[in-house]
């Protein structure tokens, strides 16, 4: 038994065939009572619009597209998982990119995409400004942890946060931090630099800023080894991940934490509360990051059933989590 077709469909409805196609595809160019027959004679006849056919009618696809910097990172596990339940609510399928940290693959895969999704989510997005304007001239683009002139993003407060974690290293009684910083190309490390400096002249600390590091575990021998001719009491890692690396680096030389140095990362990743000691870091509510996403990613691509009108600019509070990682200077 073949499956209806629209033209079985148009047949049954007494409607022409591209009046079925509007009413799936463009709703609102077809009279209420004219788009309840068509439903109803689909549903009786068992038909289901072809996706494909239906994209070249509307031209959209009801595809989003999110390019995470690095996929193994678990930071963006929550947010990947916040973005695609709001992108299955409003019937959208959401299509996981990896950058792998390189600005050349991120584009690479962006340009195979451009003409299958509606939008882009960029998530710590590597590609240089200009590369951004680009995409955002022809294309729905929202960013992630990152934000550019003109193109709507969503962001943790972190010159709060920064602010709070400074503070609470100075009421320890440390006066000299070092930054550990991450990729050169990654604006989410210049802007933590950005806040802690400006965090620790407030409060008349000395910070030194190291790197940039690799965000991985692997790296994190490299970056203790590095902290440690610094004589600073406090190191701040640019995520958890290179965090944990400069916990196993900092035991495996017999250096106390946080009995001789202090140790804090940003993220608040599952590990964090894993590892010994247990991590004190910068996080947030990483699934609403990735909801607001697709908000506004749906709010620029003209979706029907959105939520609201919402800023272009969001800035979600961030928390500080407080563990055994860090303690009273003893210097």
């Amino acid at each position: 038994m073949t499956s209806p077709t629209i033209y079985d469909v148009a047949r049954s409805a007494g409607v022409a065939t591209s009046t079925v196609s509007r009413a799936f595809s463009n709703p609102q160019r077809v009279s209420a009572g004219t788009r309840e027959r068509v439903l109803r004679v689909a549903h009786e006849l068992g038909y289901e619009p072809n996706p494909h056919a239906r994209a070249l009618t509307s031209r959209r696809t009801q595809t989003l597209a999110m390019v995470v910097s690095d996929i193994t990172n678990p930071h963006f596990f929550e947010i990947i998982r916040g973005a695609e339940l709001r992108a299955k609510s409003s019937a959208f399928t959401l299509v996981l990119v990896n950058a792998e940290e390189s600005p050349r693959i991120e584009w690479e895969q962006i340009s195979r995409l451009m003409r299958s999704v509606d939008g882009f989510l960029l998530a710590a997005s590597r590609l240089p400004d200009e590369s951004l304007g680009q995409l955002a001239a022809s294309h729905s683009v929202v960013l992630l942890n990152r934000q550019a002139a003109g193109i709507p993003s969503v962001v943790l407060d972190q010159r709060e946060g920064c602010r709070q974690l400074v503070a609470h290293l100075a009421s320890l009684g440390h006066s000299k931090l070092v930054c550990l910083s991450g990729p050169r190309n990654s604006w989410t490390s210049a802007n933590r630099w950005t806040a802690i400096r400006d965090a620790a002249e407030e409060l008349g600390l000395t910070v030194t800023r190291m790197g940039p590091y690799t965000p991985t575990v692997s790296h994190g021998g490299a970056a203790a080894d590095a902290a440690l001719t610094t004589g600073a009491t406090a190191f701040i890692a640019h995520n958890d991940l290179l965090a944990i690396g400069v916990l196993r680096r900092l035991a495996a030389r017999g250096v106390r934490v946080p009995g001789d140095v202090s140790v804090s990362g940003f993220d608040d990743i599952f590990a964090a509360d894993l590892c010994t000691p247990s991590l004190t870091t910068l996080g947030g509510v990483h699934a609403d990051l990735g909801r607001a996403a697709v908000e506004l990613l749906l709010e620029a691509a003209g979706a029907p059933n959105r939520t609201g009108a919402a800023a272009q600019q969001l800035v979600l509070p961030s928390r500080l989590v407080l563990r055994n990682s860090t303690g009273a200077s003893t210097r």
